[in-house]
């Protein structure tokens, strides 16, 4: 939640995402989470693999607004491919939060549409994809 404040949402926006943003039970056992951790907790991601489509879902991709910019994205990019790759997946998709988009297109994903919000009606979403072969 503090990193997807730190774009500037405000309060009754955040009320709004905190069902589609809290990690249950259920999601873990769905996905593969890693955490980097620093004494603290500096930021998470998590991997949905689909064995019969070779495809996966990033999610809960989030750095700690204080770790932003220091690495720990980078590092968990890094575990999340490793692991996209031994399941033999050939690419992976996210919905992105629009302030994200940068940061992903820096790993080489591209915005292929858009799709609705989770959590806020009228809302839309860059749709991203990158091809595992792509990844670094």
């Amino acid at each position: 939640m503090r990193s997807k404040r730190s774009n500037g949402y405000d309060e009754p926006f955040m009320a709004a995402c905190r069902k589609e943003l809290t990690v249950t039970d259920e999601r873990l056992i769905e996905g593969e989470y890693w955490v980097a951790e620093s004494g603290v907790v500096c930021g998470c991601a998590c991997l949905l693999a689909d064995p019969n489509t070779r495809s996966g879902e990033v999610h809960a991709f989030f750095i700690d607004p204080e770790w932003q910019r220091k690495g720990i994205g980078r590092l968990l990019w890094q575990k999340l491919v490793e692991r996209a790759k031994e399941k033999g997946l050939v690419d992976l998709h996210l919905d992105a939060d629009p302030f994200s988009v940068p940061f992903y297109r820096a790993l080489g994903f591209e915005v292929v549409g858009e799709v609705p919000s989770g959590s806020i009606a009228d809302r839309s979403l860059p749709r991203m994809t990158i091809a595992i072969d792509r990844c670094d």
